[in-house]
């Protein structure tokens, strides 16, 4: 029988190790940078979702922003729940619709479980084009994709998946139950061929996968795998010694946040427990790791009791900007291909910014944090995903919107056992303010 968890064992591990090591460079000056950065507020939020069965095991992970270009202000914010499904919000941060992710096919199969979504704009299908949401059902191992319509009295979101889906890394049911499965998403599309593709990363591997988005049989789409890439799994020190992340036995540093350049089609990829790396969308070539965390060399060894890595002496090859999780990569894009590049720094809660352009080796360009706006209206913690669009959105978002994930809802609730619910959501973040405050 599978058993859930809200924070994993290789989260849990990554976030001790990342805790301690933040603790000892905010009295350095290498670790001072982050302790000044500015802050920025929500303007709303979406109703927290709660990880337990009354609130249908509902974690918040990553969200989309689609542009109604016919009314940009009534535009859509599209988020995923794992076993809660898929969520639809307006800019108000209402509930517009709830989509739930599959049931398992057997008893003791894994559930459906929305990991990421991204989106694609006029992708063909054989019943025309359509704006579409790409998803990752980690549960399954497969890529779902839901047609989006505003107009439609049933909630803008249908779903368009060719049911012969195939599994995207698993050869039956048993490796789907195993959970190494699909779990980071980007979508790209080739701006020489018109080709779409889904780059999908694996989970507790560091894998990435290459599929080309295919049209289906009544506007249905599906999908082939064109290519797979592994990112290093362990790494040579300057000192000669070979230095591998701490996790749980048997667990590689896996890849979740991912963005694609679509000017030049390439792909910014952040693993955990690494850092962020730099390569083609099309797989090929050789990766370039962009910047470091800052636990990136630390020694740790895993305890099996705890289910935590107890970190060693920090040799000093970490980079000063990223606390591991590296998750939550989105763009800001702006004309003439300038623009940033958007992580969220997990271990610290907050979010580092780099040069968009290639040519300028992707410099860090500064950063801020999401802090409390009110009482009701709190900062953001241990952030998963966030999203970007730089676009008039309406009266509401006149210069664009940023949606982030906050894993540490509050004000906190009782769960009736002497506990509290574990609850996420999302929050909504004027994107101009973002720019004011960071300098941009």
């Amino acid at each position: 029988m599978l058993v859930r968890a809200h924070r994993t064992p290789r989260r849990a591990a990554a976030l001790a190790l990342g805790t301690a090591l933040v603790s000892l460079l905010a009295t350095s000056p290498a670790g001072a940078g982050t302790s000044g950065l500015p802050v920025v507020t929500a303007t709303s939020e979406a109703a927290a979702l709660y990880d337990d069965e009354a609130g249908g095991n509902s974690d918040a992970d990553d969200p989309a922003i689609w542009r109604n270009a016919a009314d940009p202000g009534r535009s859509l914010v599209v988020a995923t729940a794992k076993e809660g499904g898929l969520k639809v919000y307006d800019l108000g941060a209402r509930l517009v619709q709830s989509l739930s992710a599959p049931k398992p096919p057997a008893e003791d199969d894994a559930p459906g479980r929305f990991n990421n979504v991204d989106l694609v704009s006029g992708l063909h299908t054989s019943a025309g084009r359509a704006d579409v949401a790409v998803v990752t059902d980690r549960g399954n191992d497969r890529l779902r994709i839901y047609r989006i319509d505003p107009s439609r009295p049933g909630g803008p979101l249908t779903d368009a998946t060719d049911p012969a889906a195939a599994p995207v890394f698993s050869a039956d049911q048993s490796e789907i139950n195993d959970q190494r499965t699909a779990y980071g998403l980007a979508t790209w599309t080739n701006k020489a061929t018109g080709r779409t593709y889904a780059l999908v990363s694996q989970r507790e591997r560091t894998r990435l996968a290459l599929l080309e988005l295919v049209p289906a049989a009544g506007g249905k789409v599906g999908y082939r795998k064109v290519r797979t890439l592994d990112l290093p799994s362990s790494f040579r020190l300057p000192d000669g010694t070979s230095w591998s992340a701490c996790a749980e036995p048997g667990e590689l540093p896996q890849v979740e946040g991912m963005v694609v350049d679509p000017a030049t089609g390439t792909l910014y990829a952040g693993q955990e427990d690494i850092g962020i790396w730099r390569l083609r969308a099309d797989l090929t070539g050789k990766p370039v790791l962009v910047d470091r965390t800052k636990e990136f060399g630390v020694p740790g060894v895993y305890d099996e009791a705890t289910e935590e890595c107890v970190p060693g002496a920090d040799p000093g090859y970490g980079g000063k900007r990223l606390s591991a999780d590296v998750e939550g990569l989105t763009l800001l894009q702006q004309r003439g291909g300038n623009g940033y590049l958007l992580a969220s720094s997990q271990g610290d809660n907050t979010f580092a910014l780099y040069d968009r352009d290639v040519r300028k080796g992707n410099a860090y360009e500064g950063g801020f944090r999401v802090g409390a706006a009110s009482e009701t209206l709190d900062s953001v913690e241990e952030c998963d995903g966030a999203a970007i669009l730089n676009a008039p959105l309406g009266k509401r978002y006149p210069r664009g919107l940023l949606v982030v994930q906050d894993g540490q809802e509050t004000p906190e609730v009782p769960d009736g056992e002497g506990g509290t619910r574990t609850a996420t959501g999302f929050k909504f973040v004027d994107l101009g303010a973002v720019v004011d405050a960071a300098g941009l």
